[in-house]
């Protein structure tokens, strides 16, 4: 028996050895994920560490806790500003995309290795879903800047998309198990789930905004554990009245993250840390979980599913999804290609084993098997696929400053960072001609990674981040001021 030293011991040691391979990653382009794959795997039973674990309802609650801070960090990071024009072409890409991927590989499966259509819809569902966080780590290791509006997409799809996926594997799951098929009450399903989730996401994460202004703790650590209850509150209380959780959750960090509040700097980065630890012990559990040599086996079916999913479904699903969309051929095909798959169809391929499916096993295997594939096959390829259809902005990124105002609740002050958007209005001109108004102060400039102090001589250029000390009576019209985006001619 294992002393509790030496669970200790084995976490701690894949963790940090997960850590490490993270530049291993970023210099190889691939997703981390693939390596925290390897390294669990390793560690398993069929690996080095000889680790004995296949645990399916752990599994599914660490995948799901984690998931919970992935989405929600994942939400505060999202600005509203910068994704509102994409909306709708990323809830036609999170529902129809999904729904066409599911409905395409599950006829796949059907017709080429004979599953039964509803076993292969289940199949499809489960890996219908796309991980923004692959692609984005991949971009910025290789330090890719997409142009436009294409970022914003991608960000946007992957959050909403997720939901959507849990959803129909759940109602395909469900008609496997009962031998009972009734549309209608599938459909009503489907958009009950949406609207509730949508709306409790919306009310409780202003609640929480408020919340955390009008509580004053004495003691600034408690800050984080109150949004880390709170935000598997919100996942718990939806789920409960029959709303989809994970879409209340990433809503609800839209919302927090779209509002000014108490600790808002030191919280998302407390966040940002807490999705990335998520991600390492997600994901190392899958590995531990995994058996290779039954995933081996399954590698034939598994390559033509991944390419059946990377040269038809996904394409199919974002032409007919964006085919009124803005986005030019090369943006659609772009889209097209960075569609790879991660944490969610893992954690969706456990479902089948624990309603102990006979094909439950087979499913495991072949998701994790695609999953895998797509990672290799995709991840390494999207800078290069950035440049070759000319998505690619090789201007510089804005860095944010990592500063905070420390401030009591009752403060009618607050410290505000904007980005002064590329072909902005502002450029060029100095801080004396924004004519701020009266009792409002911009107290850093933060140019090529660097911090300049002002003055009222200093020049605005593209790309920089400027933070403002405003009260509440002038906030909006500094907002207005340099929220100002219009197109130099």
């Amino acid at each position: 028996m294992l002393t509790n030293e030496y669970i200790l011991l084995l976490i701690s040691s894949l963790i940090l050895i997960s850590i490490a391979l993270w530049k291993v990653s970023e210099n190889l382009g691939l997703p981390s994920l693939v390596l925290f794959l390897f390294v669990g795997m390793l560690a398993g039973s069929d690996g080095l560490g000889k680790i004995g674990f296949d645990d399916i309802s752990i599994t599914q609650s660490i995948g799901i806790v984690s998931l919970i801070y992935i989405l929600f960090s994942g939400g505060m990071d999202t600005r509203w500003k910068t994704v509102r024009p994409v909306v709708w072409s990323a809830v036609s890409l999170s529902t129809s995309g999904v729904i066409l991927t599911t409905l395409v590989i599950g006829l796949a499966v059907h017709w080429l290795f004979h599953f039964k259509l509803i076993e292969g819809l289940l199949f499809g569902a489960i890996i219908s879903s796309t991980d923004a966080a692959a692609v984005f780590s991949v971009l910025r290791a290789k330090g890719t800047k997409l142009k436009g509006k294409l970022a914003p997409l991608l960000e946007l799809e992957s959050g909403s998309n997720d939901p959507v996926a849990i959803i129909l594997t759940v109602i395909f799951l469900e008609i496997i198990v009962t031998n009972q098929i009734e549309v209608g009450k599938l459909i009503f399903h489907l958009f009950s789930q949406f609207l509730i989730g949508a709306f409790l996401g919306i009310l409780l994460g202003r609640a929480m905004v408020y919340l955390v202004n009008w509580i004053r703790f004495s003691y600034a650590g408690l800050y984080p554990v109150f949004v880390m209850a709170f935000a598997v509150l919100v996942y718990a209380v939806t789920v409960t009245v029959q709303g989809s959780g994970m879409l209340a959750v990433y809503i609800a960090g839209i919302v927090v993250g779209n509002n000014e509040f108490v600790q808002k700097r030191s919280l998302m980065r407390y966040f940002e840390g807490l999705a990335i630890l998520g991600q390492i012990i997600m994901f190392l559990t899958f590995g531990l979980l995994a058996y290779p040599t039954q995933i081996i086996p399954v590698a034939g079916i598994g390559i033509i599913i991944a390419l059946i999913l990377i040269f038809v479904a996904r394409p199919l699903g974002v032409f007919i999804s964006l085919a009124f969309s803005e986005f030019r051929l090369r943006e659609k095909i772009f889209v097209s290609w960075v569609g790879l798959r991660g944490a969610v169809p893992i954690i969706l391929a456990t479902f089948p084993l624990s309603a102990n499916l006979s094909i439950g096993n087979d499913i495991f295997n072949i998701v994790f098997f695609v999953t895998i594939t797509s990672a290799l096959l995709q991840g390494w390829s999207i800078p290069i696929a950035a440049k070759l259809f000319k998505v690619s902005d090789e201007e510089r990124t804005p860095v944010v400053p990592p500063l905070e105002l420390n401030y009591d609740v009752k403060t009618k002050n607050q410290l505000l960072d904007f980005i002064i958007p590329y072909n902005s209005a502002l450029s060029g001109k100095t801080l004396a001609q924004l004519n701020l108004p009266p009792e409002s102060l911009i107290t850093v400039i933060c140019r090529n990674e660097e911090f300049l102090v002002p003055t009222g001589s200093s020049t605005l250029e593209e790309g920089d981040t400027i933070l403002v000390l405003v009260n509440d009576e002038n906030s909006a019209d500094v907002k207005r001021i340099l929220n100002m985006i219009k197109k130099k001619v």
